[in-house]
């Protein structure tokens, strides 16, 4: 543990980041996988769980957590099994 007050601040800060960072990459990839789900399985839905789990991977990408690129490639991926 810290002795330092500004060392004890930077545990407490980036222990509540972490945990928030990880809900949020927890949510994204659940989405993601509710979305391929549907789509083995030909359900209805398959357009509003594709709208969710973009608009996830896109505000996973503006918040930092994954890469502009990562995101743009996951969102391709995910529209291509739309297409078939």
């Amino acid at each position: 543990m810290p002795n330092i007050e500004s060392a004890i601040k930077r545990v407490k800060t980036s222990t509540a980041a972490n945990a928030k960072n990880s809900s949020q990459m927890s949510a994204v990839r659940s989405s993601i996988k509710k979305f391929e789900q549907a789509v083995e399985a030909g359900a209805d839905n398959v357009e509003a769980l594709y709208k969710e789990a973009s608009k996830a991977i896109d505000m996973a990408e503006t918040k930092g957590l994954i890469h502009k690129n990562k995101a743009n490639r996951d969102k391709a991926r995910l529209s291509k099994k739309i297409a078939k």
